[in-house]
């Protein structure tokens, strides 16, 4: 069998263990919560990752299974695909392909972070205008962050400066993703905690609603922090 045959075959086996783990009631939970697929089987998580783990990492497969309009096919593409294969380019076309929150968490969280060249990418997609390129920018920060949470001044500026303008013009997917990477740079030390509150303490008697809301974000933020810091003295 050559590769062509066996890449349909891998396709067809797939989808076959797709149709057969599809759960109607959870496809139509999603459709009212705005998750809008072209094909949705509403296969869950965990079995999702079952198939996946069924493969071998492929490049070929992973770029098939992503070029499918399906849900499912869509999450084990990031699961399956080589982080050694995924030139910066690719990147690119399948953040632009990306159309709603689910595909965006969950491929930040699967393949985009492991990225060699992640941290470059992610602060070229916060600084886009599109919606889910800023999303996807700042979930996989927000992933960095977890793993490596210190940047260098330039940088953290760049940072603070995108998240705190997503947070307040941004859509809602945009700020709530631009809200999850501002927390989690907080967590990483105290220096950053206080950074973040000197940017924002302007706002806490500003008459914008939403500086005000971004004031007290972070506020309960660093009050989290300070109980945390407390328990684990005593």
């Amino acid at each position: 069998m050559d590769s062509k045959e066996q890449l349909h075959q891998q396709l067809k086996e797939i989808k076959t263990q797709l149709r057969l783990s599809m759960n109607g009631a959870v496809s139509q939970s999603m459709r009212e919560k705005g998750l809008v697929y072209k094909l949705n089987f509403g296969v869950e998580l965990p079995r999702i990752k079952g198939i996946a783990a069924g493969y071998e990492k492929s490049h070929a497969l992973a770029q098939a299974l992503w070029k499918e309009d399906i849900r499912e096919c869509k999450i084990l593409a990031g699961l399956i695909q080589p982080v050694d294969r995924f030139l910066p380019e690719i990147a690119d076309i399948w953040v632009e392909n990306i159309s709603n929150i689910e595909i965006a968490e969950l491929t930040s969280m699967n393949l985009f972070q492991y990225l060699p060249y992640a941290p470059a990418k992610s602060f070229h997609w916060i600084a886009d205008e599109r919606e889910y390129l800023q999303v996807c920018g700042f979930l996989t920060i927000a992933r960095l962050l977890m793993k490596k949470g210190d940047m260098n001044e330039r940088v953290e500026n760049e940072f603070l400066d995108q998240a705190i303008c997503a947070f307040l013009s941004g859509t809602y997917h945009v700020r709530n993703a631009a809200t999850t990477a501002i927390r989690r740079f907080m967590q990483h030390s105290e220096d950053n905690a206080f950074r973040v509150c000197r940017r924002v303490e302007s706002f806490k008697d500003s008459a914008s609603e939403t500086e005000q809301l971004l004031y007290n974000l972070v506020r309960e933020e660093i009050f989290s922090l300070s109980l945390l810091l407390s328990t684990k003295k005593d």
